[in-house]
């Protein structure tokens, strides 16, 4: 479990890709690897993956086929930054909101506004998950929890404040950069129980 809040930004110092396994990520970091231990859960991009490996300046994860079919993670190259956030230790401070690390898929950044020292950033998700997305409600773009600050009847807008722009790769994203989504957990729950609910009704009612 995670918040959403971002503890630093890492950069990608290695790739490795198998066909059948997957691919292997090595991340340089200063934060998120102080008490790290294999096995361990860290949040990149938004992706609960499991610590494979670590020194004092890096981790590596590995990353199934399964988890590159659905993320952004399969394009990133050498270089590229990442969010990164460990996983949420009992009895924290919660300061963002519950995220799994489970995408449920990407999105497209399609505009970047300008408003005083802020940025309206808005993106165009897949169609399946807009019931989920709802006006003051929460999402996690690549891992960090923000607030939705006007939905349409195809995509959403957060407002990325200047401290945020500095402490997430979002403030670095151009208009076309896919992300990864994970809408909130309730209303997934919330649906969920709806429709099972109405099954049992309209069982009954025959």
């Amino acid at each position: 479990m995670f918040t959403g809040i971002v503890e630093e930004i890492g950069t990608i110092q290695a790739t490795s890709i198998d066909a059948e396994l997957g691919k292997e990520l090595t991340i340089g970091c200063a934060t998120v690897v102080q008490d790290a231990k294999l096995g361990d859960s860290i949040a990149v991009n938004g992706i609960c993956l499991t610590v494979i490996g670590f020194d004092q300046s890096s981790f590596t994860i590995g990353v199934s086929p399964e988890t590159l079919r659905r993320t952004n993670l399969g394009s990133l190259q050498v270089g590229d930054p990442v969010n990164l956030e460990r996983s949420l230790a009992f009895g924290g401070r919660l300061g963002g909101h519950y995220v799994q690390g489970h995408v449920d898929g990407t999105g497209e950044i399609v505009r970047i506004d300008p408003e005083g020292d802020s940025l309206r950033v808005t993106v165009r998700p897949p169609a399946r998950l807009l019931p989920y997305i709802v006006e003051k409600g929460y999402v996690a773009v690549d891992g960090t929890s923000l607030t939705i600050a006007e939905r349409t009847s195809d995509a959403f807008t957060i407002a990325l404040i200047a401290y945020t722009q500095g402490a997430v790769i979002m403030g670095r994203q151009q208009v076309g950069a896919v992300v990864n989504l994970e809408v909130d957990i309730m209303a997934k729950y919330v649906e969920s129980i709806t429709t099972y609910q109405l099954s049992k009704l309209q069982s009954a009612e025959r």
